[in-house]
């Protein structure tokens, strides 16, 4: 799994913010706005959607993102160029970029892009901020740690939360996870599980739905 150029506006910018360090420690709310986050594409497609036109992962209000992957396609329109971008962990994400910028990707080419997660018409897309072309590989391991690391802190509270109940056999069933959790909504819910259990931290015990931590 692996989960700057150019100047634009930007419609409808979150006012909550607060700066990501490189260490990731920070004490935050329960709700807030990270500037830039790391993520995967498939973390993009099913943040779950505000009503406010934002969205969130695990109950954090995403601002800006980055993801690394591979151009596997490119359009060009009047006011934009859209671009197929592929990280491997799903289908690959649209990526719009305006055309008074200086294009410097073209398919087969490794970049970084950091924007702003978007919908129009049920179809997400990234507007970037900024598309660097990678030369060194080693650049997406780089950002692919990066991403473990910054997700493992929002999902810290329900990797607590497991391994509280991992002392059982069976661990922490769904329901009972969803009742000390009862702030996030399901669908973050069940996206930290699917995190997590990919990257090794969290397994199934009795069936799909108890959990314990791989510690235990």
């Amino acid at each position: 799994m692996w989960n700057q150029a150019c100047s634009q506006p930007s419609d409808g910018m979150p006012s909550h913010k607060a700066t990501v360090m490189d260490s990731f420690s920070l004490m935050l709310p329960q709700r807030t706005t990270l500037l830039i986050l790391p993520c995967t594409v498939s973390q993009l497609l099913s943040a779950s959607r505000g009503s406010d036109r934002t969205f969130t992962i695990c109950n954090w209000e995403l601002n800006q993102v980055s993801v690394v992957g591979i151009i596997r396609g490119s359009a060009p329109f009047v006011t934009n160029i859209q671009y197929s971008v592929d990280d491997m962990t799903g289908p690959p994400l649209n990526v719009k970029q305006w055309v008074n910028t200086e294009a410097c990707a073209s398919p087969g080419t490794y970049v970084k892009v950091t924007g702003t997660l978007r919908s129009l018409d049920g179809q997400r897309s990234l507007l970037a901020m900024d598309i660097r072309c990678i030369k060194d590989l080693n650049e997406i391991t780089s950002h692919m740690l990066e991403v473990v690391r910054a997700h493992m802190q929002l999902f810290g509270k329900v990797m607590h939360v497991i391994r509280r109940f991992s002392v059982s056999d069976i661990g922490i069933g769904f329901h009972e996870l969803q009742s000390q959790l009862n702030y996030l909504s399901m669908g973050d819910l069940r996206a930290s599980l699917t995190f997590l259990i990919n990257e090794g931290h969290v397994f199934s015990t009795i069936d799909e739905h108890h959990f314990k931590s791989t510690e235990h």
